[in-house]
């Protein structure tokens, strides 16, 4: 496309103006205006490596500094010009600093009489969803991995066990042991395939009427606490009456994820309190523990898929590392976040609004 309009730019720059100038911007002034708006950096030198044309774009990704082209343009010009082809140069800074893009890619195509059009485009997004892929795939992997070894060792245990006859309950204890890790695999591809729908362009359901208070009692009936746990541990205040728009479904998992964290990084029986309230038109539930608190530093990274403040503890627990993802996700889908206030050694209060 920037080379088609460029020929013929150039073209009429060489063969003048006709008499008579036509009111209004010419072919000529509008293709300008076309280089000028375009995502993509447009530059044409000459066969001296002189810039003779650049867009903003160019200059906003580094192609053109100070009018002068990057010389790795420079000899793809060159290459293009001698083989009459199409060369694909990599434009990315060699070290780049604050916003500047991270990854431009870019082509020379000769233009004919000398001159050679480099067109580059900012990629910076692809790298880093394509890292981000390879971060997941790897943390998978491992995640994976712990339970199968885990119920690969245990799976040996039980037949040791099998054979012993001093140890007749050895069968029982080890079999326990498997079903917890196999119940922990379950959860945590279940929890994937939820992030995966929530990240996705899978269509939430339609949004309806959802009673908050409801939203609250059915989130306390599922959180799993400890066979030696009471349930008093929890706190409410009164019924609010609030309704909210959304997918009931989705709600009550996020809240239950909330709650199961306050449980797992609080000590044995500490209290934990739901409350919740309206706020500039906006409904807000909050989740306050007395737990070992979040450092600062960290705070922003535990909404992060399988970031754990203290991973022996998540693992203790039987976490997956993608709970607070999957709420942080919930929430934007129904057009809310979720706020984190935090001091360690005091505990945490995780907003829903």
């Amino acid at each position: 496309m920037a080379g088609v309009v460029l020929g013929y730019f150039l073209r009429r720059s060489s063969g003048g103006q006709r008499a008579g100038r036509p009111e209004g911007p010419t072919v000529a002034e509008l293709l300008l205006r076309l280089l000028d708006s375009s995502r993509s950096a447009v530059a044409v030198i000459n066969k001296f490596g002189d810039t003779v044309l650049h867009n903003p774009r160019a200059v906003e990704l580094g192609v053109v500094r100070d009018n002068r082209i990057d010389p790795r343009a420079r000899v793809a010009a060159d290459q293009a010009q001698q083989t009459g082809e199409k060369v694909s140069i990599d434009l990315s800074p060699l070290h780049a600093k604050g916003r500047q893009p991270e990854a431009v890619v870019g082509e020379a195509t000769a233009l004919g009489d000398g001159f050679t059009v480099i067109e580059a485009v900012d990629h910076s997004e692809a790298v880093r969803l394509e890292a981000t892929r390879r971060d997941f795939v790897a943390n998978v992997s491992h995640e994976l991995k712990t339970p199968v070894g885990a119920m690969a060792l245990l799976a040996e245990a039980v037949l040791d066990a099998a054979e012993d006859p001093i140890d007749p309950d050895g069968v029982r204890r080890f079999g326990r042991k498997i079903l917890d890790e196999a119940n922990r695999m379950g959860t945590l591809v279940s929890e994937l395939i939820a992030l995966s729908r929530l990240q996705g362009a899978e269509r939430l359901p339609d949004l309806v009427e959802v009673d908050v208070d409801d939203v609250v009692r059915e989130a306390l009936e599922r959180v799993k606490l400890p066979d030696d746990e009471d349930r008093r541990r929890f706190t409410t205040d009164a019924d609010s009456g609030l309704v909210v728009e959304g997918d009931r479904t989705l709600l009550v998992t996020a809240l239950t994820n909330l709650l199961n964290n306050a449980v797992a990084y609080s000590p044995p029986g500490s209290p934990v309190s739901v409350t919740r309230r309206l706020v500039d038109g906006m409904v807000e539930i909050a989740v306050t523990d007395r737990g070992i608190g979040i450092a600062p530093e960290e705070q922003e990274r535990v909404f992060e898929r399988f970031y754990r403040v203290d991973k022996a503890r998540s693992r203790e627990t039987g976490g997956t590392g993608l709970g607070l993802a999957i709420v942080k996700h919930v929430a934007a889908n129904h057009g809310g976040s979720v706020r984190l206030w935090s001091v360690p050694g005091t505990g945490s209060t995780f907003t829903l609004c």
